[in-house]
């Protein structure tokens, strides 16, 4: 089923591991890089990545967040005729066997009556650690996998039709909570977001550092700016209420880990006073869902 699928990486200000990333997944689907107004330091990494023969790159001039470049990838995936569209970030690694498996995984899933919305990675390491996402799991016919609310959209294989059917991807949130926006839609249109146990992948989420502050999962500290922080807690916030309808126990851990990864960060991280308020601008802004 590979050839069913579609690859697009949203990238700004990447680096030259991108191009190896580029030929792991090109060896198995079309890929589409969507640059997000990087400055021309960039430039000689997205040449490198336009000779790669079946990836075709697009350079916007301004800068919009990552969800103008997965919806870029959707249009494209649909003018291709492809059934699933793959979204990788530039700083994501992932095996050789990655997209075969999960677009099997996808195409078996279909053919037992699964309205699969989109199914990512069950193990995702981030600064040594693992990240797993809470959920069922199920067999059918040997094919082991967990159904969950939300997966991050790095690695994940997104139901074309289904993303268009509910108008693509947020571009309003900027980088944050695009993908949690993305699965809150798609389960409220009855679709199913799953994940494999069975497949990793390496992801850089900013400059994180995992630390343990008593609790049996690993609390992430991402080092992000105090613009950065605010629309972090303004687009959790602004997905809560319709989050809470949808699945209350998963609503009120989502804020529980927010509150926590926020709370570790002012403590551990510098600047903190300035991303206290950054936080704070974070309760006060409103967006549209």
């Amino acid at each position: 089923m590979p050839g069913d699928v579609y690859c697009v990486v949203p990238t700004f200000t990447p680096e030259s591991a991108v191009v190896d990333l580029l030929g792991v997944l090109v060896a198995a689907c079309p890929v589409l890089v969507v640059d997000d107004d990087s400055p021309c330091t960039s430039d000689l990494v997205l040449r490198r990545a336009e000779d790669i023969p079946n990836v075709r790159v697009i350079r916007h001039l301004s800068n919009a967040g990552i969800g103008r470049g997965l919806n870029d990838g959707l249009a494209a995936a649909r003018e291709a005729g492809c059934s699933w569209l793959l979204t990788v970030d530039q700083d994501t690694e992932v095996s050789t066997e990655y997209i075969p498996t999960i677009a099997e995984a996808a195409r078996l899933l279909g053919l037992s009556g699964v309205p699969l919305g989109a199914l990512g990675a069950g193990a995702v390491n981030i600064a040594g650690a693992t990240m797993r996402y809470p959920g069922r799991t199920l067999d059918f016919g040997g094919l082991i996998f967990s159904i969950t609310e939300e997966v991050i959209q790095s690695g994940t294989i997104w139901n074309v039709q289904a993303m268009t059917s509910i108008g693509g991807f947020n571009e309003e949130f900027g980088m944050d909570a695009v993908d949690a926006h993305a699965c809150l839609r798609l389960r409220e249109k009855g679709h199913v977001v799953a994940a494999l146990p069975e497949l990793t992948i390496d992801h850089q989420l900013g400059s994180a550092q995992s630390v343990n502050v008593g609790r049996k999962r690993p609390v992430f500290v991402t080092g992000h700016s105090p613009e950065r922080r605010a629309t972090m807690i303004r687009n959790r916030l602004a997905l809560f209420p319709n989050e809470f309808r949808q699945s209350p126990r998963h609503a009120l851990r989502t804020l529980r880990r927010v509150l926590v990864n926020q709370t570790a960060g002012l403590m551990l991280e510098g600047d903190g006073w300035a991303k206290v308020r950054g936080s704070m601008r974070g309760l006060t802004k409103r967006y549209n869902r």
